[in-house]
């Protein structure tokens, strides 16, 4: 099992950027999907950005589209979300996550995905 560790969040103005960073314990993780997700209290979790295990095809939500941006860094083993022109929607608690399943196409569906950070919270104010 893929340990995942989230971190870079924190409290930023609206307009403002951040970069999450999630780190993962081992190098297995440079062949799975990964993706970035957010949940609100009260609210289900949503799928944000995803990268395929190749590192060539990504996937965002609408919401995101064109403010953040997802890459990895397989010599790090570490995934990365920046995010810019932040608004107060963006608040939550944004997680990590792996799909081992790399046979089927990469989705943000966040049901198809196996292995989870703890999160880390953002914070937009307006």
């Amino acid at each position: 099992q893929v340990r995942l560790m989230e971190s870079g969040g924190g409290s930023v103005q609206a307009g403002g950027s951040l970069r999450l960073s999630c780190a993962a314990s081992e190098a297995t993780y440079n062949t799975y999907h990964m993706g970035w997700f957010r949940q609100v209290p009260g609210k289900e979790r949503e799928g944000v950005a995803v990268l395929d295990s190749g590192g060539w095809a990504s996937e965002y939500a609408d919401s995101v589209k064109g403010r953040f941006t997802i890459s990895r860094d397989n010599a790090k083993n570490t995934l990365y979300l920046q995010m810019t022109s932040l608004k107060s929607e963006d608040t939550a608690m944004y997680y990590c996550a792996a799909d081992r399943e790399i046979w089927r196409r990469m989705t943000l569906s966040p049901t198809e995905y196996d292995d989870w950070g703890q999160g880390t919270q953002v914070t937009v104010s307006s």
